[in-house]
């Protein structure tokens, strides 16, 4: 078979995710309120800070899964949700923070339905959807894994799994909620090296949930700390990595190193004197 060419694949990245005041609430209960973000294009953006704070809500939001109680999200200058669930999908992808797979599906049955966007009444499976697959299936090590069973997968496994459907389903923007759970060391920083390069190579924008500093400061362009549903600083690493502001959103007393390969800020926590 003849490849498309990766160009007819991989998905123009002009334009802009932005939310503009917006309040985001689950039944009575307000999570954030009157928050506002532009998403740098093209770029990379890390969203840190504690647990419950909003990042995963937040993200949904920026999905278009949980439309806000108030204020705008607008893509490309139009409000999200003027846009049909398929069109939204072929621009924004999700990669949640916990994910099920139906029981007994494959790999590559389960990586195959990121397709389903770019797929209707009149356009079936393809020779392009294939590649994509394909394609997604080889960045995220999965080849020869095609048959097998999900449920049958480690957890790191199975998270490359649905990393490699969000691949598959080509998004320019791709939202990431802690895309290293799950995974050792070496494989949190393969995964992340590979989203550098779907940035770096393919220019997709990229937005991910991370909890681990150094991980943030090294790999993102853009960093957005947020502490109780607001956000406390964002800017570049170097702006947001600095003791004022981990003592503000974190609590933590913490020297701050340059890291000897990336020369990117490396968050050193003080412990308390006992």
């Amino acid at each position: 078979m003849n490849a498309p060419h990766l160009s007819h694949i991989l998905a123009s990245c002009s334009g802009q995710l932005q939310a503009n005041n917006i309040s985001l609430a689950y039944s009575n209960t307000t999570i954030l309120s009157e928050l506002s973000i532009a998403l740098p294009n093209a770029r990379i953006t890390a969203i840190i800070g504690p647990n419950g704070c909003g990042k995963s809500t937040l993200l949904r939001a920026l999905a278009g899964i949980l439309p806000p109680a108030r204020g705008q999200i607008l893509l490309d200058g139009k409000p999200l949700q003027h846009y049909t669930a398929r069109e939204r999908a072929r621009q924004v992808g999700l990669l949640p923070q916990v994910s099920t797979a139906p029981s007994g599906i494959t790999v590559m049955d389960l990586v195959s339905r990121g397709r389903f966007p770019h797929q209707g009444w009149f356009r079936q499976y393809s020779e392009e959807d294939e590649f994509a697959v394909d394609h997604a299936l080889q960045l995220t090590r999965l080849t020869g894994m095609e048959t097998r069973r999900v449920d049958e997968l480690s957890g790191g496994q199975r998270q490359r799994v649905w990393l490699a459907l969000v691949l598959a389903q080509n998004p320019r923007i791709m939202l990431m909620d802690e895309p290293t759970t799950y995974l050792d060391i070496a494989h949190q920083h393969e995964i992340l090296a590979l989203c550098l390069q779907l940035n770096r190579r393919q220019h997709h924008t990229l937005v991910m949930v991370l909890h681990d500093l150094n991980q943030a400061a090294r790999y993102a362009d853009h960093i957005i700390a947020m502490k109780d549903g607001q956000i406390a600083a964002a800017g570049t690493p170097a702006d947001v990595i600095c003791p004022t502001v981990l003592a503000h959103v974190f609590d933590i007393d913490a020297h701050i190193m340059t890291d000897p390969i990336t020369h990117t800020p490396m968050v050193v926590p003080i412990p308390p004197r006992p």
